[in-house]
């Protein structure tokens, strides 16, 4: 089951429906009860987080998160020193920019209040 799927039958059982047809659930019904609604609103809230996770995850670089390696590094290296702007070596990297700068400033190349990016994932320069 999609977590989308899973998403709209929870937030039917939420409104107190059946999720296939969504007619009214019967007022005894277990899900009128205090314990598994706060579950059912648990389970929303966590495939929420999952969607806007994998959605973030899907919008990163290819190679956003993995080791660097000793001939990447030097290919870093050589492009910075030719003058590349860090922008264009994220991109050929696949990295993001704030990756790029921080790997320059770890290898003594950038100082800190040269970075663009000084924050974390999404914040402004």
């Amino acid at each position: 089951m999609r977590n989308r799927d899973a998403t709209t039958l929870l937030k039917a059982l939420i409104e107190g429906r059946e999720p296939g047809s969504l007619e009214p659930l019967p007022a005894g019904s277990v899900v009128h009860r205090a314990g598994v609604l706060r579950a059912l609103l648990a389970g929303v809230a966590a495939l929420e987080r999952v969607e806007v996770g994998s959605t973030r995850r899907a919008a990163l670089p290819d190679n956003a998160g993995r080791t660097w390696s000793d001939g990447k590094d030097s290919r870093l290296v050589a492009a910075f020193k030719a003058g590349e702007p860090p922008q264009a070596i994220a991109e050929r990297h696949s990295r993001t920019l704030r990756a790029i700068e921080a790997r320059l400033q770890r290898m003594g190349l950038l100082a800190s209040e040269d970075r663009v990016r000084r924050g974390g994932f999404g914040s402004e320069p």
